[in-house]
């Protein structure tokens, strides 16, 4: 799959993937910018050609025959927003149930313009225990790259700061539509 991946996302597309991290058996992955639906698959492609496999999120209702094969097949884990339970509990139970977790979100929550960052993908990290890698996708230079291992401390504020100013130089496919 990672040669595959590789060439459709080089060759095809005209994209690399840039990865200078030791590779974790766990970690959240906070990806953006995230203004297009290409980002989905940009994002896949380029850690897939890492020979990595990251799970995401994605709404329970997408999850019927047959595409249910199709999403659980890539990584994607159901998500039911009617449920009490809360989603950070449960992910971070799903951490700690597993050896190997690599979680893509994007920390955008949205394709549209937002000034504050959802705060799930930080606090599943906390709660698991687990880094944070930051991956920028760079439109301008068409580059998938991981730019930081980011430790959360718990200080939330300080820390979003910190985390925002990684993704200052990241190109959006869509800038209009990126506020780091």
């Amino acid at each position: 799959m990672a040669r595959l991946s590789k060439f459709i996302l080089n060759k095809l597309m005209g994209w690399k993937a840039i990865d200078t991290f030791p590779e974790v058996p766990k970690c959240v992955i906070a990806v953006a910018p995230h203004t297009s639906n290409w980002d989905f698959v940009v994002g896949k492609l380029a850690y897939s050609s890492l020979g990595r496999q990251a799970n995401f999120l994605i709404k329970a209702e997408w999850f019927v025959f047959p595409f249910n094969i199709f999403f659980r097949n890539i990584g994607g884990i159901p998500v039911n927003r009617d449920r009490n339970e809360s989603l950070t509990t449960k992910l971070a139970r799903e951490f700690q149930n597993r050896k190997w977790m690599h979680l893509g979100i994007t920390p955008e929550g949205t394709r549209k313009p937002v000034k504050e960052w959802k705060k799930g993908f930080y606090f599943i990290a906390l709660k698991a225990n687990v880094p944070i890698l930051l991956v920028g996708l760079d439109y301008a230079k068409k580059e998938a790259k991981a730019l930081d291992l980011f430790y959360p401390t718990g200080d939330y504020k300080s820390d979003i700061v910190k985390i925002k100013s990684y993704f200052k130089n990241i190109k959006a496919k869509k800038p209009e539509n990126f506020i780091p």
